[in-house]
């Protein structure tokens, strides 16, 4: 075999050059996963498609690498990594295109080939995706390669490659996409990958290896004698890993705001405490710490962190009303609008106490679990056998992910999809322990079971998690819960008698007792009338997003001849008759309920609707900014009829300033005869009104109230009255802000920040008229 004997600064580039491979491999699947769901739409289906998309791509490619290297061989091994990164990099510049196609493929294919809708996308995602995934799974067993010839240990480069990704998913949500988008986003992380690709280039070219003895692998303990324990410890560390992720992070995520910014921490903590692990196998093996320890420790902390996390949601809230209340009078200040760099730092701040709450909980587990895979690894003689069992830990992280998030969580729930997950590494563990030894370490993770099932917290029993669902505000009664592939919904009722619907951390959606009267639930059913009033004559009517089903029953009530209803999560349907104030809207002929995502279904479907109403979650959410968007309201317009109107939700009480006056400017840009209605009673929910006519004068014509028999709250009168902005005002105001696009994604990766820097100057006659009529918190 060839080594090559090199001085440290050698070495220090190569650990530089894998802490940068890493870094741009996470960047590439953060926008991989943006990219898919603007193609394919959100979905847990895409979802788990991209995913195992990706990790089946990493498993074969490491297979395929493992078997085309020789022990012996005498190819520079970092050249072979730094041609690999160039491919990466290179189809991660058609990134754009390629999607676009996929884009339109999936149109197409709704229309002509429905039945084999499902298998179109796996291919689309498979022909875009493939390539990159093969050539990161291909680097590991280059990997193992660099480090016989460098002699430093996998171990070292594999944890250094792990926390690189960690840094990257971190300074792709919360630095690039906000800063510069997507498409330079893109060019940046290609960038990375040609400089990795060229740094390694030169130093094989310039590199002058020595013939020395082929070393072997280490010898393996005697109880660890069949290559049957350490496959079976990488595939139970692989699968738990993934369940976990899925696992825990839907409870931890549960007690934060759905935002990008908590699932990147979440991410970011939970692949250092990985990086850490790695980086001290060589530590632990030279003080003669044997893995089995490691793996049943790491199995035992999962079983008992467990229910702690189930409560995780109250410890937040502890957390949050005494040690970081008093960043609130700052956020919520609707002042704020002025430029202030010095912000950024209790934005910065507030997500490092954030990381170290989490951290508390995530890392203890993850320290020793991590250290399985590139211990084993540490062990192999060949890059054949490297490359054998990284698939298999690929493999087993789908089957975690995809069994945790389809099949686990819908049936037992996270706690008991933990204690699975647990309990198998605490078996794989003593699978590999002296026998001697086996029956304390047995009688150990037999015990923390215990613990585990005896402080379960009964989530979707006795209690929900979530801030509105917290130990000062418990529901009386939980009318019913599910746990998805999508998120966690849950019907609830409260010791006041209103209920409300949960998605996750969020309150969704609530509505008052029956025969009682709720102010700051007025604006939903004005959602549904608003529209339906301006629009003359409406025939056909879209609802985007259920909720409790208000909106929809207010347009019922104007009596449309037909009402599509679409969601993306079919639990809501199935909550539906919990909730009184939708008078079983879902059983009227006209309407017909879909379980899609709403962008999705606008480039499917060849429908032409009067009316489109849509009440997402709020702007801010993962996911959402898809429905604010500039391409959003372009691809709505083509669905509405010539003389169609369009109502979207503009909650100013959840975003800041400048996203508000940022969705004001993208609806009237597509959108120009446009009015902002602010609701009597819920003054801080604003309803945004377009249509298409040039003609009609949106701000005084509602031929709607000419349908005398129908019941309203509202008089013709008063609705016109509560009009804000008109078009030409609302201009004005949407001129403080950017248009939101796909591309830049401000709602969803620069909400958070601008909470805190307000990119925008006051206009005192303009922003202040809209802040006397809302009630900022």
């Amino acid at each position: 075999m060839t080594v090559s004997v090199k001085p440290p600064l050698t070495l220090r580039i190569i650990c530089l050059l894998i802490i940068s491979s890493g870094f741009a491999s996470l960047c590439w699947e953060v926008i991989w996963q943006i990219k898919s769901t603007l193609a394919l739409g959100i979905s847990a289906w895409g979802t788990a498609v991209t995913l195992a998309v990706t990790m089946d791509g990493m498993g074969i490619g490491a297979l395929l690498m493992g078997r085309a290297l020789r022990a012996g061989s005498s190819i520079p091994a970092i050249a072979i990594y730094g041609m690999l990164e160039f491919f990466i990099g290179l189809f991660g510049l058609m990134l754009n295109m390629a999607f676009s196609c996929v884009e339109r493929l999936d149109s197409w294919v709704y229309i002509e080939l429905p039945d084999d809708v499902s298998m179109i996308h796996i291919l689309s995602i498979v022909a875009v995706l493939g390539v990159p995934a093969l050539c990161m799974g291909a680097s590991l067993p280059v990997f193992g390669l660099i480090a016989r010839q460098y002699q430093i240990p996998i171990s070292k480069l594999y944890g250094l490659n792990t926390l690189g990704a960690a840094i990257g998913v971190l300074f792709t949500a919360l630095v690039l996409i906000p800063l510069v988008g997507i498409t330079r986003t893109i060019w940046i992380i290609a960038a990375i990958n040609a400089v990795v690709c060229f740094a390694a280039w030169a130093m094989a070219s310039g590199s002058q290896a020595i013939d020395v003895p082929s070393q072997a692998a280490p010898p393996k303990p005697a109880y660890l004698s069949s290559r049957f324990e350490e496959s079976f410890i990488v595939f139970a560390t692989g699968f738990a890993t993934f369940a976990l992720e899925v696992a825990w992070f839907r409870s931890l995520a549960n007690a934060f705001p759905n935002s990008t910014d908590v699932f990147a921490v979440l991410l970011a903590c939970m692949l250092v405490a990985l990086g850490m692990s790695a980086r001290n196998v060589p530590k632990l093996k030279q003080k003669n710490k044997p893995l089995y320890v490691q793996v049943v420790l790491a199995g035992i902390l999962i079983l008992l962190i467990t229910p702690l996390i189930e409560r995780f949601d109250i410890f937040f809230i502890w957390f949050e009303n005494h040690i970081i209340a008093e960043d609130r009078t700052y956020l919520l200040n609707p002042d704020n609008f002025t430029f202030h760099w010095t912000a950024v730092f209790p934005y910065i701040y507030g997500l490092s106490r954030l990381s170290f709450l989490t951290a508390y909980f995530i890392i203890p587990p993850m320290l020793f679990l991590g250290a399985a895979l590139p211990w084993v690894l540490d062990s192999q003689a060949s890059a054949r056998a490297i490359g054998k069992l990284y698939a298999l830990n690929t493999l087993a992280s789908i089957m975690g992910a995809v069994g945790a998030a389809w099949f686990l969580l819908p049936t037992i729930g996270f706690a008991k999809t933990a204690w699975i997950a647990g309990s198998l590494v605490v078996f794989a563990g003593i699978l590999a322990t002296p026998p001697q030894k086996r029956p304390a370490w047995a009688v150990a993770g037999i015990a923390a079971l215990m613990v585990a099932m005896f402080f379960e917290a009964g989530i979707g029993k006795v209690r929900v998690q979530g801030y509105w669902a917290n130990i000062e505000r418990n529901p009386a009664k939980i009318l019913g819960f599910y746990e998805g592939p999508e998120a966690t919904t849950s019907a609830v009722e409260y010791k006041t008698g209103d209920r409300g619907l949960l998605i996750g951390s969020a309150s969704a959606s609530r509505e008052a007792p029956e025969h009682e009267y709720n102010p700051n639930l007025h604006y939903i059913a004005w959602m549904g009338h608003l529209p339906m009033l301006l629009a003359p004559d409406p025939e056909n009517a879209l609802v985007i997003c259920f909720g409790t089903g208000q909106t929809a029953n207010a347009i019922r009530k104007e009596n449309p001849q037909s009402l599509d209803i679409v969601d993306i999560n079919p639990r809501v349907f199935k909550l539906a008759p919990y909730f009184h104030s939708n008078e079983n809207v879902l059983h009227d002929p006209r309407v017909k309920k879909v379980v899609m995502d709403g962008r999705a279904y606008l480039r499917r479907t060849q429908k032409m609707y009067d009316v489109i109403s849509l009440e997402p979650m709020p702007p801010s959410a993962v996911g959402v900014n898809n429905l604010y968007s500039r391409e959003f309201y372009e691809l709505a317009s083509k669905r509405l009829s010539p003389k169609g109107v369009i109502a979207q939700w503009l909650p100013f009480h959840s975003v800041a300033p400048h996203s508000a006056v940022s969705i004001a400017r993208t609806f009237a840009e597509a959108f120009p005869n446009a009015v902002l209605w602010i609701d009597p009673e819920s003054t801080s929910d604003g309803i945004l009104l377009g249509t298409k006519d040039a003609s009609l004068d949106i701000a005084r014509t509602w031929q709607g109230f000419a349908r005398t028999h129908i019941k309203r709250d509202l008089t013709r009168k008063e609705v016109q009255q509560n009009i804000a902005l008109n078009p030409e005002m609302l201009k004005r105001y949407g001129a403080y802000g950017e248009i939101i696009t796909d591309d830049n994604q401000l709602l969803a990766y620069g909400g958070a920040l601008y909470f805190y820097i307000g990119l925008i100057q006051k206009n005192f006659e303009l922003l202040h008229r809209i802040n006397d009529k809302i009630k900022m918190p």
